[in-house]
């Protein structure tokens, strides 16, 4: 097989894998936990999950590997640039509309914040995702960005690109995890316990599966230098110019 088509064959899995994880999010928040409001109730929390995995996990993963899609090269830089910073950006948007979503849960029903080791991961993958943002954007975007500074920076963003991916996975299968703990307790003819499987939980695990699936095809195709732009792989292009730089 030619590494074009198996990249493109990983490409459509990945595009399909993040679609997946999102729509099961929704089924389960929808379908099993009541659906979805704004008013402090527990259908607020219901937009945490939903909002966590599209913005920290699948769209955060579809930016990462933009770069590697062989359509993008040899062509303007420029517009890739603005399209993955565009979807970082979103991918941070949905990251705090979901942790504003948790937080004013806790606060309206009187629940301690910050308390599990769910959310220290989860807080902090944020916090880190958002200081790499704006680091990116000074670095890569400005043209007042010195060259040393930003081969220097290069090599760590990838490497926290890449951390911070594997981190808003485990946020994500201990939070999904978690909430399946909390509401399975079989109380009687409500719930059955977690222990004996219920659907609910079936599609629960299902979803932590999909979502490590996810990030695990997301970091293979990252990490091979087969389907890596072939302008950064080369040697003698050591220099990042920024976005508002012109450049072929």
């Amino acid at each position: 097989m030619s590494p074009l088509l198996a990249f493109y064959l990983c490409y459509m899995l990945c595009l399909g894998l993040g679609a997946a994880c999102v729509a099961t999010a929704c089924l389960w928040s929808s379908r099993w936990r009541g659906g979805f409001a704004w008013d402090g109730t527990a259908l607020q929390f219901n937009w945490h999950p939903v909002l966590m995995v599209a913005g920290l996990v699948v769209v955060y993963g579809y930016g990462a590997v933009l770069y590697r899609v062989p359509l993008t090269w040899g062509q303007n830089k420029r517009p890739w640039k603005l399209l993955h910073g565009a979807l970082m950006l979103l991918a941070l948007v949905l990251a705090v509309l979901g942790l504003c979503a948790v937080f004013d849960f806790h606060n309206a029903n009187g629940t301690p914040n910050l308390y599990s080791l769910h959310s220290w991961v989860g807080v902090a993958t944020a916090a880190l995702f958002a200081a790499q943002w704006a680091v990116g954007v000074a670095t890569f975007l400005l043209p007042c960005s010195p060259a040393s500074l930003r081969k220097f920076v290069k090599p760590v963003h990838v490497f926290l690109g890449a951390t911070m991916l594997s981190l808003s996975a485990v946020a994500c299968v201990s939070g999904i995890n978690e909430k399946l703990f909390f509401v399975l307790k079989g109380n009687g003819t409500v719930t059955q316990p977690y222990s004996q499987l219920p659907p609910e939980a079936v599609l629960g695990n299902s979803l932590g599966v999909l979502i490590v699936a996810f990030v695990l095809l997301v970091l293979m195709m990252l990490s091979n230098r087969k389907w890596q732009r072939p302008d950064d792989a080369a040697a003698e292009q050591p220099v990042y110019s920024p976005l508002l730089q012109e450049e072929n």
